[in-house]
């Protein structure tokens, strides 16, 4: 209830007073100007070295000494509006004038300033009751720094007063939902994010480490920034914050972390205040010999082109706002006297008289260098902005600047064309700049290339053929990575909890290959292909076949064509001596078939020698079937006819009738025919052909015939055995008839070492590589068929040629009249 009353009374109280009443001082303006048309103007004259809590506007706070940077970025307003006052091309008739007001790097003095701009310029308009008279300030031109703009932005957008800034960069201002009367004359940050990335990208860095100003210009800039790289596989080591109220400790921490990291590039995108005290601290840890890339913020800011300031950024490089030449705008800012020099033209004043012999050429500060003036044209085109706006507006008798402004398009004097987007940014054009020392020992911005966002993809980075000095004045590209590059033949495998720029190269295994640097993935060579011994390309594979030429295939060649000259000899013994008892006594018919199937089984071992073609692996295995077939078939035939020759001695046996020589011929021809018909059969459903082995060996190809039908294979090498069996036992069992050339001895051992063979063949079949599996082969072949050319033949032809006297129907009978 007290409460209620209290606040009753104090409104009884204030029903006299004025509706309109002044609650503090006014903020009185450092430069004026009156006119038709009045542009406001905020900049930063002076740094506070302490401020305090802010009531009713009123603060307490001591002033530093004068920001000439800011004071020339003013007198470039002054001298647009002059300029403009005396053309006659914009704005005839109609007066410009100005108010220009001083926020000492506060955003509440920023805001304060704005909204005394929004009303009177002095005191005296507050006295009007009725509250309805407005300021005729129809734009105004700042701040310095995006968070300062904000806070102005927020506080004049519902009065609609447009608010042109000349250096505020920061992406979110072009959010014309929250800052809709918000221009700019300087490129937003958003494509100087993305023009940092593409330069990190084009010179090949991908290990790198980032400081930013702690406020909306750096925190913003550099997130986008970051988005950009982390797309383009570029890893960031480290992030630091720097802010000008940071404690020196923290200030110290990021020039430790920055001077014991590994990545030899630092992206800074930081504020000129807040790269000062960085600098002051990396100066005072000697920091040296790293690459800077810097952001419009401060790489072209002549304050740090010092020789000692050289040492830690000499060679750096980043983008500048486009530098513009302003007919005239030099000399006005070397004109301006009595400020420089605190003296006064008018004797009436308590400051000293200018003598006249003052050289303002000859002072060194931020306002007397004149050498570049990015901001300075920033703050020109702004003004000229306005103007250009006010002229449109007064012509078609509309109420709004912003309206127009958006639709503003002018070229200035010149050459420049100057626009705004549908957020209010200007065309996104950047220098980008190098620090280069001269023979003087001074400091340069070189301009080495320009970025222009206007330009399609992957053309907008243009550099120029200049040289470049790099970090520890090198004139080579310093390297920042954290593990070099893959070269081709290996792969990158990315190392367990670090980022992507940090891996190993892994060889590319057997049969891959990666031909390119820094390859993700190994690659599998085609099936006929191998990597070769760098696994850098593929190579056709080595087709390895048993052929002619090479020793192997020599030495078996000479051995199936000696054991055919063999053959043929013992055939031309037995021809020569077919009359003897040894030739007779043998069934000379069957051993001529026999020595003729021995011939076709070592010929036959030449089909398995050579490329393989459907031809020869058609006929290598077949014809190996059907002359083994024929062969031991002539043999059984021999032995059968050893056993009936003896039971045909004995008394009352005519058996041999049964088994004459028609009956020999028709057995071996039965016997040869199954085995052509399990052929025939073979070729029919699945025939051998050549085939390609590239699945046993990587490194080669086995050029081999394919069975085509294993079973069929395997029916020819059983039908074969089985008649080896069957030869096997009969000539055992005939072993030991009375006779003094008994034949079955020598089938018997002969067989003994047929079977012996290729039963210990198929292991070395199965388990020989390659080539060798044929090598196997054709040994089996040649072994067994030496096997029965020496154990059946080498004795009659050792009697035949050398024991003579033995060569008697006598004493081949001997044994069996003596029995």
């Amino acid at each position: 209830m007290l409460q209620i009353v209290l606040m009753l009374f104090a409104i009884l109280i204030r029903a006299g007073e004025p509706t309109c009443r002044l609650l503090a001082s006014p903020a009185m303006p450092v430069f004026t100007k009156e006119g038709d048309i009045i542009i406001g103007g905020i900049f930063v004259f002076h740094g506070l070295e302490n401020t305090k809590n802010c009531f009713d506007f009123k603060c307490f706070f001591f002033l530093v000494s004068l920001n000439f940077r800011e004071f020339q970025f003013a007198k470039a307003m002054i001298f647009a509006v002059e300029e403009i006052n005396n053309s006659s091309d914009i704005l005839p008739g109609v007066s410009v004038g100005y108010r220009i007001y001083d926020a000492c790097t506060s955003i509440q003095l920023g805001i304060r300033a704005a909204m005394a701009l929004m009303n009177a310029p002095d005191e005296d308009m507050f006295n009007d009751t009725s509250c309805k008279k407005s300021s005729n300030v129809h734009a105004i031109i700042g701040m310095s720094g995006s968070s300062h703009t904000i806070g102005v932005a927020r506080v004049i957008r519902s009065f609609h007063i447009p608010l042109i800034s000349y250096v505020a960069t920061c992406a979110c201002l072009s959010n014309k939902q929250e800052y809709p009367t918000f221009f700019r004359t300087i490129p937003s940050d958003y494509y100087q994010s993305r023009a940092l990335a593409q330069l990190v990208k084009h010179f090949g860095w991908t290990w790198i480490g980032t400081v930013r100003s702690d406020n909306d210009y750096g925190n913003l800039g550099m997130a986008t920034f970051i988005q950009a790289v982390q797309q383009e596989g570029i890893c960031i080591e480290y992030t630091e914050a720097v802010y000008i109220s940071y404690p020196r400790e923290k200030i110290i921490k990021t020039a430790r972390v920055i001077k014991e990291s590994s990545s030899k590039v630092i992206v800074a995108f930081l504020s000129l205040l807040d790269m000062d005290i960085l600098l002051k601290e990396l100066t005072l840890q000697n920091v040296t010999g790293l690459q800077w890339i810097g952001s419009e913020g401060w790489i072209s800011a002549r304050i740090f082109a010092t020789e000692e300031v050289y040492q830690i950024l000499g060679g750096a490089i980043g983008f500048a706002i486009t530098d513009s030449l302003i007919p005239g705008l030099k000399d006005y800012m070397l004109n301006f006297w009595e400020t420089i020099f605190s003296c006064s033209m008018n004797s009436n004043t308590n400051a000293s008289k200018c003598t006249g012999l003052e050289n303002l050429r000859e002072m060194k500060n931020e306002y007397t260098d004149v050498t570049e003036l990015r901001i300075p044209s920033n703050v020109y085109k702004a003004v000229y902005a306005v103007a250009y706006s006010l002229h449109s507006l007064l012509k078609c008798k509309q109420e709004q600047v912003v309206q127009q402004l958006k639709n503003v398009n002018f070229t200035t004097i010149y050459g420049e064309n100057i626009y705004f987007d549908r957020n209010g940014d200007p065309a996104a054009k950047y220098e980008l700049v190098n620090w280069q020392m001269n023979n003087l020992g001074t400091v340069k911005f070189v301009k080495i290339g320009i970025y222009d966002a206007s330009l399609p993809d992957g053309h907008q980075f243009i550099m120029n053929n200049i040289s470049i000095v790099w970090a520890g004045n090198r004139t080579w590209i310093p390297r920042s990575v954290c593990s070099d590059d893959c070269l081709p033949g290996t792969r990158k495998a990315v190392q367990k909890g670090k980022p992507i720029c940090c891996f190993d190269c892994v060889p590319c295994a057997e049969g891959e290959f990666s031909n390119a640097t820094n390859a993700i993935d190994c690659l599998s060579c085609p099936l006929d292909y191998n990597s070769n011994e760098q696994k850098d390309h593929c190579v056709l594979k080595v087709i390895e076949f048993l052929s002619f030429g090479e020793i192997m295939g020599i030495i078996l060649v000479t051995c199936s064509l000696f054991g055919v000259t063999l053959t043929a000899l013992v055939a031309s013994i037995f021809f020569y001596y077919k009359e003897t008892p040894v030739v007779k006594a043998n069934n000379s018919e069957l051993s001529f078939l026999l020595l003729l199937s021995l011939m076709l089984c070592f010929s036959c071992s030449l089909t398995f020698i050579g490329e393989p073609s459907q031809w020869s692996c058609t006929i290598r295995h077949t014809t190996f079937g059907i002359t083994f077939v024929l062969c031991i078939s002539c043999i059984l035939a021999k032995t059968i006819v050893v056993l009936m020759a003896f039971r045909a001695t004995l008394p009352g046996n005519n058996i041999m009738k049964w088994f004459g020589p028609t009956q020999q011929r028709l057995s071996v021809l039965a016997f040869t025919l199954i085995q052509v018909l399990i052929c025939a059969l073979w070729l029919i459903i699945s025939p051998p052909f050549p085939h390609k082995n590239m699945v046993l060996y990587k490194e080669k190809i086995i050029f081999e015939c394919d069975l085509g039908s294993p079973t069929a294979f395997y029916a020819v090498l059983g039908y074969i055995g089985f008649l080896s069996a069957m030869c096997f036992i009969l000539a055992f069992l005939a072993r030991k008839l009375p006779d003094n050339f008994n034949e079955a001895k020598f089938i018997t051992f002969s067989m003994l070492l047929f079977c012996a063979v290729w039963i210990s063949f198929i292991p070395a079949y199965i388990s020989s590589p390659g080539k060798y599996i044929v090598a196997v082969e054709i040994f089996a072949i040649l072994t067994s068929s030496f096997g029965l050319l020496l154990c059946i033949f080498a004795p009659k032809c050792y009697i035949i040629l050398l024991k003579p006297e033995e060569n008697t129907k006598k004493h081949l009978m001997g044994k069996a009249l003596t029995n």
